[in-house]
């Protein structure tokens, strides 16, 4: 094959289409505008790379949301059990944790990196790091700024694999959106995705419990609940636990102004084994009785003064349910450079089954900036994966047609 394919963005998705195009006999160019490649995934692999999770698939699936059936598509054909052999094949062991949650052995990001860049470069992908993407030219060569200056390269078959919003220093800005939307590719609006929120708290909360932590608790919102620990900042609230609900708490300020999260601080006990302990108080301060007999201290203690009034904290049997049902307002998302990942991007409307864009033939999207989003816990790494793995694949068949075409 004489034609070059282009690969711009070199995060999971991009390599994954490289390495699909390298394997069927095409040489491949990878553009990518950060020094070096694999940035952001080398950070999320910082506190242990949670690579995949182990769940049946069809739970698994589920975890994407209003987004499920588009995919569910991906992972028929590069699903966890697919990843996992593939790590293997890359000489890298994993194990799935207490949780289900799937680890490469060295818990690091940077052994898998190595080993897969070595295997693209063997398989003559040609790397092109600071080369920051900035559209098509007038005659449809794509257009790079360099540190040399503008460059222009002919456009061939191209797979888009650039990122969403979300941690811009490490490269995904969303910048692409200008190019995309000046083409008529129809791009919903990125916002933040497993992300903290603002609540207005009191001076005298934030100073005593900016930075504290809330374990073993629950958090319900609508009819999702989700268990696990957060943490309280400065702003607001952050952490797993938060990370869970972030879509539809967003969703819900957007629509409404606001949103108004229900804790649970003591999700092994009920109200009324609650309400029995707290009779027992006898002449002990409130402050001590929650400490002594249900672990209430510290942030959790202080969440209770903060957002219940004082003939709550007072009525033993409204205390003991306000335990169970605190309700914080939660009036905005922190900004998408601290989300962990974004939501929006290329509409699914705009590509084909195969991630093809619509209105520019050849010219195919993978990862971020397309329209989906994932909780944490590796589902959004699978999916990155998954439709590199598509949309590689499927550049390779349109430029295995061509060839055929032209012969």
């Amino acid at each position: 094959m004489t034609e070059r394919a282009i690969v711009i963005g070199g995060g999971p998705a991009g390599l994954m289409a490289a390495e699909k195009l390298a394997e069927g006999g095409v040489a491949v160019d990878l553009y990518e505008a950060m020094p070096s490649v694999g940035r952001k995934f080398l950070m999320a692999g910082k506190g242990g790379l949670n690579i995949t999770h182990s769940e049946a698939l069809a739970t698994f699936t589920a975890r994407y949301g209003t987004q499920s059936s588009k995919v569910a598509a991906w992972l028929a054909t590069f699903g966890p059990d697919r990843l996992r052999a593939w790590i293997h094949d890359l000489g890298i062991a994993t194990f799935i944790g207490s949780s289900g949650r799937v680890f490469p052995h060295e818990m690091k990001a940077a052994p898998l990196l190595r080993a897969w860049l070595h295997r693209l470069r063997a398989a003559g992908v040609r790397f092109h790091v600071r080369h920051r993407w900035l559209g098509w030219a007038a005659d449809g060569s794509l257009r790079f700024a360099t540190p040399s200056g503008e460059k222009l390269v002919p456009a061939g078959v191209t797979v888009l694999a650039l990122g969403g919003g979300s941690w811009p220093q490490l490269g995904s800005d969303g910048a692409w959106q200008s190019a995309l939307t000046a083409r008529q590719v129809e791009v919903a609006p990125l916002v933040p995705a497993n992300c903290g929120f603002e609540i207005g708290w009191s001076e005298h909360f934030r100073a005593r419990c900016a930075g504290e932590p809330l374990k073993n608790i629950a958090a319900t919102f609508g009819s999702a609940r989700a268990r696990g620990e957060a943490i309280v900042t400065e702003h607001g609230i952050e952490g797993g636990l938060i990370y869970a609900l972030s879509g539809p708490l967003r969703d819900a300020i957007a629509a409404k102004g606001e949103a108004v999260l229900l804790l649970d601080l003591l999700p092994n006990h009920d109200v009324a084994e609650i309400a029995n302990v707290l009779a027992q108080r006898g002449s002990r301060s409130l402050s001590s009785h929650l400490k002594s007999q249900l672990k209430l201290s510290g942030a959790k203690a202080g969440l209770l003064r903060e957002c219940l009034d004082p003939a709550t904290l007072a009525d033993t049997a409204r205390l003991a349910k306000g335990s169970k049902v605190l309700p914080l307002r939660l009036t905005a998302t922190r900004p998408i450079a601290e989300a962990i990942s974004s939501a929006g991007g290329v509409m699914f409307d705009s590509v084909d089954e195969r991630l093809m864009l619509n209105k520019l033939p050849g010219v195919f999207c993978a990862g971020e900036m397309l329209d989906w989003e994932a909780p944490t816990g590796g589902y959004l790494l699978t999916a990155c994966f998954a439709s590199g793995h598509v949309a590689g694949n499927a550049a390779l068949a349109r430029i295995k047609s061509r060839d055929a075409s032209n012969r």
